[in-house]
């Protein structure tokens, strides 16, 4: 029996230092097949996905979560997270769940709105422990 496979290749991404955590499985494993129209693909490391091709966003959890910031920190859907906006990329980490997920992305590519709506629910496998005191937009997306 021929098998075919698809012609996408693995994405190589970066596990982070707590990847193999429990808590990190149960986010994965409901993660959306698509986001803003970017097809998921395959990577290489745990806890690690990516959409698109090439990648147009980077999700790692396990990372460390963050102490208390003056970042800028967005509620969408119930999830906090802090905001760091480069100039090619944006870095979104949830704010006060541990272990912290990080997402990679340029918002000329895939809006942020968007993606953190997509990505809410899945986040919030991970139950928070505390919330932002500076929220500067709270969105709950249906």
């Amino acid at each position: 029996m021929l098998v075919l496979s698809g012609c996408t290749a693995i994405a190589n991404v970066q596990a982070a230092d707590d990847a193999g955590n429990p808590l990190c499985a149960e986010m994965m494993v409901v993660l959306p097949p698509e986001v803003s129209g970017q097809e998921k693909r395959q990577t290489n490391s745990q806890a690690t996905a990516v959409w698109g091709e090439p990648s147009q966003l980077v999700l790692r959890c396990g990372v460390t979560a963050p102490p208390p910031s003056t970042d800028p920190c967005v509620s969408v859907n119930g999830v906090d997270w802090l905001a760091k906006e480069g100039e090619e990329a944006w870095t979104l980490t949830t704010y006060g769940r541990v272990p912290a997920t990080e997402l990679i992305f340029d918002p000329n590519v895939i809006p942020s709105s968007t993606v953190l709506a997509t990505l809410a629910s899945a986040a919030a496998k991970i139950p928070a422990e505390r919330t932002c005191s500076n929220v500067s937009k709270t969105v709950d997306v249906p």
